[in-house]
């Protein structure tokens, strides 16, 4: 009786104790560290992350599971120098201490700081680079974005059913420059068309003047392309205007990229019809979207939402709704498991998590630039459902 008792004394002062702990980290803040680039010619991604995280806690609240949230910016600029990303996620494991690594603007952050994630076991929330391969790179990575493959086979098989038989691809000389073109060859080809040529351009500032009076001269039904969003596809637009592509005939195709609300008034009229493929529009039809689109002009009503805002505001939605699973707790296995499938409505519209890859799951949409009510939006007309990143079938 006596042994049982002081068992019994013993159990409840554990349990006590266990559950002091669990309430003392309760009550400390959700340290989230953001790699983004927000200087630079990239700095308009980190803008958008930024403003789509903010824009969820503004919503929902800065207290998550009883832990106030605490954001932690670290500019990676130019975003493309993979040795910034990992020095300052480093710093934020070590001196800041997040519970969480977050943003990543592009491929080459990505890879450089999953290494960092995988020993420090930090749950790592990628909201835009989007090469396949990421979400291999650590087991502690989940993805809010898109693969570029995801994004890129709906448009070749679009091109492929409408009368177009022969595409030059154009794209650039990186990570989702290379993932397109091969998803883009792999789709078309396999559906019956013809490659006619082929050219990787630089990441940065590059001069296509050359690259177009080649597609010119080789004369295909369309270019496909594909530029990180911003000023290389105002550029190509420029280009393919002067050059005379669009008037000798030759359609161009693309991933939304290239026609990316933030820059789409910058290219102006000459985006007009074109087609493109992507997971979200600003005009994306939807309560949740309306919602969304409103919340943003409140806040930056100097920007349109775009791509990579709904990549930082689901990216928060996903921590948030783990860490109501967790009870708080956000270490770095508890997490992961946590947000395997899960799914909820997003502004783009239906959205989970594959359980196999850590990779979103979401509906791709054909689109075409149109103007409504005189401003140019990315009118949708027709989408593949469900769609899981064919680069890792």
């Amino acid at each position: 009786m006596q042994l049982t008792k002081i068992l019994s004394a013993g159990a409840l002062a554990l349990a006590t104790a266990a559950f002091a702990i669990t309430a003392a980290q309760a009550a400390e803040p959700l340290k989230i560290g953001l790699v983004l680039p927000m200087t630079g010619p990239f700095a308009a991604y980190g803008k958008q992350i930024e403003h789509g995280v903010k824009l969820y806690l503004e919503k929902n609240g800065d207290t998550i599971a009883g832990r106030k949230v605490q954001l932690i910016v670290k500019d990676d600029a130019p975003g493309t120098a993979g040795d910034v990303s990992k020095r300052l996620a480093q710093e934020l494991v070590v001196k800041d201490n997040v519970d969480i690594l977050a943003g990543f603007g592009l491929t080459p952050s990505a890879f450089a700081v999953a290494p960092v994630a995988t020993e420090a076991k930090k749950p790592m929330i990628v909201m835009n680079a989007a090469t396949s391969a990421v979400t291999t790179k650590s087991n502690y990575i989940v993805r809010t974005s898109m693969t570029l493959p995801q994004i890129t086979a709906p448009v070749a098989s679009w091109a492929a059913k409408n009368g177009i038989k022969t595409v030059f691809t154009v794209v650039a000389d990186y990570g989702p420059g290379h993932d397109s073109e091969g998803q883009f060859k792999k789709t078309f080809t396999a559906a019956g068309g013809t490659i006619a040529g082929e050219v990787r351009v630089p990441v940065r500032n590059p001069d296509f003047a050359p690259y177009l009076q080649k597609v010119k001269d080789t004369k295909p039904d369309a270019v496909f392309l594909f530029v990180p969003a911003g000023e290389a596809g105002i550029a190509f637009m420029k280009g393919f205007q002067e050059r005379g592509l669009a008037a000798a005939g030759i359609k161009l195709i693309a991933t939304g990229d290239l026609t990316d609300e933030d820059v789409l008034d910058a290219i102006g009229d000459p985006s007009l019809g074109v087609i493109n493929s992507f997971h979200y529009a600003e005009a994306h039809k939807s309560p949740e979207n309306q919602t969304y689109v409103a919340a943003y002009a409140k806040a930056y009503p100097k920007d349109r939402p775009n791509f990579m805002s709904v990549g930082g505001y689901d990216g928060m939605h996903l921590i948030a709704e783990v860490l109501k699973k967790t009870g708080g707790d956000a270490s770095g296995d508890k997490f992961i498991e946590a947000a395997k499938g899960m799914k909820w409505m997003s502004p783009r519209g239906p959205v989970s998590i594959d359980p196999a890859t850590r990779d979103i799951v979401q509906t791709v949409y054909i689109r075409k630039v149109t103007k409504v009510g005189g401003k140019l939006q990315n009118v949708e007309f027709d989408q593949v459902n469900d769609f899981k990143d064919p680069g890792k079938q």
